[in-house]
């Protein structure tokens, strides 16, 4: 199974959003074959606390805009690790070191990439 179209524009609306916050290392995994509960996983960083609590909050805030709805969201006020589930999408902001430790890209390795276009700056693929 692929992600939806649907799921890919979210994506798409979610990555700008966190780079508009100066999000880095922007990477979209296609999980939607060993996760039934999801289609994609976005995974940004930000330098520091107040970076992370930007990020996720924008990222609420465009979808908002959307009419789409946060399902759940931890962490978003510790601002070391922000999940935020929006159902088919689902957002990690990470703090840069915490990225690091936790390693989501190892853990999901076999999903594939979901390429990214920013305007503003080079897409991770």
């Amino acid at each position: 199974m692929t992600a939806s179209a649907r799921s890919i524009e979210l994506t798409q609306i979610a990555a700008s959003a966190a780079d508009s916050k100066q999000a880095s290392d922007l990477v979209a995994l296609d999980v939607s074959g060993p996760l039934p509960l999801a289609d994609i996983f976005l995974l940004a960083s930000g330098r520091n606390e107040r970076n992370v609590v930007a990020i996720g909050e924008e990222i609420i805030d465009r979808f908002a805009e959307q009419g789409v709805k946060i399902l759940r969201r931890e962490g978003l006020s510790e601002g070391r690790w922000a999940l935020l589930d929006f159902g088919d999408v689902v957002v990690h902001v990470f703090h840069e070191e915490d990225r690091m430790y936790y390693s989501l890209e190892r853990l999901w390795k076999d999903c594939p990439v979901v390429p990214i276009e920013l305007a503003s700056s080079e897409a991770s693929a």
